[in-house]
């Protein structure tokens, strides 16, 4: 497949949606100026559904899949749906966890969002899982790094972060097998390891 200006337009917009956003780092990040954009996230994200057979829809979303829920609300998914089109703007939208600001209590959100997972389709299955699996790779990296440091940056902090990617492995395995969800699986069980 051949990626068309539609890809460089949400590129473009997740940039600049996200342009001052950085990653969850380490307080040796920030005081090195080391922190890193927000935006390797997005590419990494799409780098995964890309390589796991999406489409170029699948792979825009995963471009935008959080502008909705960092970056300005409805008013952005409609946004979003005016550029890219209702496929875009809808896998967007199952992949998001909260609209408002401030989002709704972290269990809460969390609980919902592995409940849904069953009921997404597979379009927005395939970009959620490679978000979940980016966010878990990033985990365990740091770990590796850093040790149990790495989860005072986290709201869930160690159980709760634990326990939502356990039950986001056993929600997607049940609802989306595949490689995706078999790397995010071994990820998690490293991470689990390593804990």
């Amino acid at each position: 497949m051949k990626l068309s200006p539609r890809f460089e337009a949400a590129l473009a917009m997740a940039t600049q949606l996200h342009a001052g956003q950085m990653r969850k780092g380490t307080e040796e990040q920030k005081r090195n100026g080391t922190e890193i954009p927000y935006v390797s996230h997005l590419l990494g994200v799409s780098s995964l559904v890309l390589e796991h057979g999406g489409s170029e829809d699948q792979a825009i979303a995963a471009l935008l899949h959080d502008a909705v829920e960092d970056q300005g609300g409805i008013k952005t998914l409609d946004r979003i749906r005016d550029h890219f089109g209702s496929e875009v703007a809808g896998i967007v939208d199952h992949c998001t966890d909260a609209y408002e600001d401030p989002k709704p209590e972290w269990r809460e959100r969390k609980e919902t969002y592995v409940d849904e997972v069953p009921n997404m389709p597979a379009t927005a299955a395939l970009v959620s899982c490679a978000d979940k699996l980016h966010n878990a790779r990033a985990i365990l990296s740091d770990l590796r790094e850093v040790g149990d440091d790495l989860w005072s940056r986290f709201t869930g902090e160690k159980d709760g972060t634990l326990w939502y990617y356990r039950s986001l492995v056993d929600s997607f395995g049940k609802a989306f097998p595949g490689r995706l969800t078999d790397e995010l699986r071994r990820t998690v069980e490293e991470i689990e390891r390593l804990a």
